[in-house]
């Protein structure tokens, strides 16, 4: 990983796919400021395809996650986790905090509770234990405690139940480069399932940019409130 003293933002999802779409504009906004940034995928979202077994799906979607990562200047880590299946445990956050540790990044983003999916609740759950587990010492850990400064959650089409947009981001000028990353995978293009993906984003994003006077912009959800009102915001620490 890298030692730069650099801030850094960490996008963790549940499936492949995932940290990028909900995270990707946050990580574009912050690397124009010099940050650096990591992708850490909890599953690979290997069954979600809706004809390809799920260990061809799988070695598909690694391979999507590392050239979206590329695109995005961002490292790219990948857990053993199984699709449809990730649990709330120790393994888990323990191996979360272990990234967070060695990353060490001033800000998470992650997804939110307030969804369809059980690995989304179940990630949100995870991450949040991790966080605590990060920041204290051990004779076990390789890293020395990290606390990041601030864990926000991210706007994903399946997690929108309660889900309260706060602070915004301008992506304007990063909008082609999100693209470029996002549709790095074939579920994005519409070639795994019937979703639409990009119409549900490009017309989210257009919409959060009119909320702020802006062409196109991300919302996200503090995990604390922070501002009395809709706040468009630089960066998020």
């Amino acid at each position: 990983m890298s030692e730069s003293k650099a801030p850094g933002i960490m996008v963790i999802g549940a499936h492949a796919a995932d940290a990028e779409l909900m995270g990707g504009g946050a990580i574009l906004a912050h690397g124009r400021q010099g940050w650096r940034s990591a992708i850490v995928h909890l599953t690979l979202g290997e069954k979600g395809h809706k004809s390809l077994d799920a260990s061809t799906y799988a070695e598909i979607k690694r391979s999507e996650a590392e050239k979206a990562a590329s695109v995005l200047g961002s490292e790219c880590h990948i857990l053993p986790f199984v699709d449809g299946e990730l649990p709330v445990s120790e393994n888990v956050q323990s191996a979360i905090a272990d990234l967070v540790r060695g990353f060490r990044p001033n800000v998470i983003v992650t997804h939110w509770k307030g969804s369809v999916h059980r690995d989304h609740i179940n990630c949100y759950e995870n991450v949040l234990t991790s966080m605590l587990l990060a920041g204290i010492n051990t004779d076990m850990q390789e890293q020395p405690a990290h606390n990041p400064s601030a864990l926000f959650f991210g706007e994903n089409w399946e997690d929108e139940d309660g889900f309260a947009a706060e602070m915004y981001l301008d992506i304007s000028r990063d909008w082609d480069t999100y693209q470029e990353a996002v549709t790095s995978y074939g579920l994005v293009r519409g070639e795994a399932a019937s979703f639409r993906y990009t119409q549900w984003y490009d017309g989210m994003s257009k919409a959060r940019g009119a909320e702020q006077g802006l062409d196109r912009a991300v919302a996200l959800m503090p995990q604390q409130t922070m501002h009395s009102q809709r706040t468009k915001v630089d960066r998020l620490a």
